[in-house]
């Protein structure tokens, strides 16, 4: 990687991204952002070389330089890859303070010796904090989830002292949160893993454990969500941190630059079908449900009657039913990748078959489309629970699992029922919000403005 040769008194921004899912495109947009509004600044964008690997590129990086780090794998070529993401999690975090010093060191020297300014991290990664703090330099945590599940870890302690854990919490399952601001609608079992229930020892469950406790002591803590969404968070995190500021939805904010590959001819299909009237099935980059569920969501489409596109991994195309892909050939399109926000933007679109990850919330919000939610892990519980019940904008499958009849149940009521209309209307509310909020004079882009005084 070429240096950029700079005065060693140059502002320079370090980026200390977590690279897994798909936490770096956030960060990622964010640095982008400042980039743009600070071309005279060094940016130091620190991740894993895969992960650096997976950015959007195509438009050129002007200021900002990556940094790979080193993701904690043996070198030796006879030690066998970590089985599951949870083990690569595992060893990343163990090799971190060794490897984000000796990024640290690379970015600085790659700055020109210019020292670091300001470091901006993903919030699980409050290790960075402490790194900010040792450099004298202001701490930005930027939290990619939505802001119930920040609230969540805010108060993971007192959520153990409230409930208990393991068994205990277990038994309290369906009880609600009336105890933490703006979190009634929430219940025991709609916790990420790891803070009541769950391996609450683990690597990981002990990362968001000490980001809960963290965050508070950081400059400015910043969410890629906007103003009014969620009020009564809003007013707690407002008097707890130092600064508060919503900063999204990045995606908006930072648009890509030129368009994204259609390689499977996604839009020019949509455009042969009425407005709102096909169901968009994604469940994100890491999962896929299992097999029995697979199998019924499959069942489900096909008896609906309605068009569907879905965005489903080659391998898990041998889990569908027998014949199913010829018989739905005239109104469904299955696919190994789709163009995800355009999809969501197109006038055919009426529903969205979600895993409810941030991103994918705030793109389905950002376009006005329904939801129909199904959960796996981590935020993604609290995300469908706000979609369902709180901004109502969503369903979620009846009994969390996914059946040949919910499937239909859930697609009628979104798609062709009074009650979907009265959630398009609200999810098309949204929309107009997410849109003030990245106007010039928006909430986000006035935040973005305050951000750039640490800058």
């Amino acid at each position: 990687m070429t240096s950029v040769h700079l005065s060693p008194a140059q502002r320079h921004v370090a980026f200390v991204a977590f690279p897994f899912g798909t936490h770096a495109a956030p960060l990622f947009a964010l640095a982008r952002a400042i980039a743009a509004a600070a071309p005279g600044a060094a940016l130091s964008f620190l991740s894993t070389a895969r992960s650096l690997a997976s950015l959007p590129q195509a438009q050129g990086l002007g200021n900002i330089r990556l940094v790979p780090i080193a993701d904690g794998t043996p070198e030796s070529s006879a030690e066998p890859p970590p089985a599951s993401e949870q083990a690569k999690i595992g060893m990343f975090l163990a090799a971190m303070p060794g490897s984000l010093r000796a990024g640290m060191d690379d970015a600085v020297a790659g700055a020109g010796g210019a020292a670091v300014s300001c470091v901006v991290s993903d919030a699980f990664l409050w290790m960075a904090g402490e790194v900010a703090e040792t450099a004298g330099a202001p701490w930005l945590p930027l939290y990619t989830g939505g802001p119930a599940s920040l609230s969540a870890h805010f108060h993971t302690d007192l959520l153990r002292e409230t409930i208990g854990v393991g068994e205990r919490a277990i038994a309290r399952s369906k009880e609600q949160l009336h105890f933490i601001p703006g979190l009634s609608a929430h219940r025991v079992c709609d916790l990420p893993e790891g803070i009541v229930f769950g391996p609450l020892d683990s690597p990981f469950s002990c990362l968001l454990h000490r980001m809960g406790q963290s965050v508070a002591k950081a400059a400015a803590v910043l969410v890629n969500t906007f103003e009014g969404l969620d009020r009564t968070i809003d007013g707690e995190f407002s008097a707890s941190f130092s600064k508060y500021l919503h900063i999204g939805p990045l995606h908006l904010l930072v648009p890509l630059a030129g368009p994204t590959p259609d390689t499977h001819h996604c839009l020019p299909w949509l455009d042969r079908h009425a407005p709102a009237t096909v169901a968009y099935v994604s469940f994100g980059s890491v999962m896929t449900p299992q097999p029995a569920e697979l199998a019924a969501l499959a069942e489900g489409l096909e008896a609906s009657g309605a068009a569907f596109l879905w965005s489903l991994k080659d391998h898990a195309r041998e889990l569908l039913p027998p014949g199913f892909l010829d018989r739905t050939k005239e109104r469904g399109l299955v696919v190994s990748w789709a163009p995800q926000l355009d999809v969501l933007r197109h006038a055919a679109v009426g529903a969205f078959v979600t895993h409810c990850g941030w991103n994918s919330v705030l793109e389905a919000m950002t376009a006005g489309v329904p939801m129909v939610c199904h959960p796996f892990f981590g935020d993604q519980r609290m995300n469908a629970r706000s979609v369902s019940l709180v901004w109502k904008i969503g369903v979620e499958f009846e009994g969390g699992a996914i059946t040949k009849e919910g499937v239909t149940r859930a697609l009628d009521t979104v798609l062709k029922g009074e009650e979907g209309k009265r959630m398009k209307a609200m999810a098309c509310e949204l929309k107009a919000m997410t849109t003030r909020a990245v106007q010039p004079q928006g909430s986000s882009s006035v935040n973005l403005k305050r951000l750039m005084q640490f800058v």
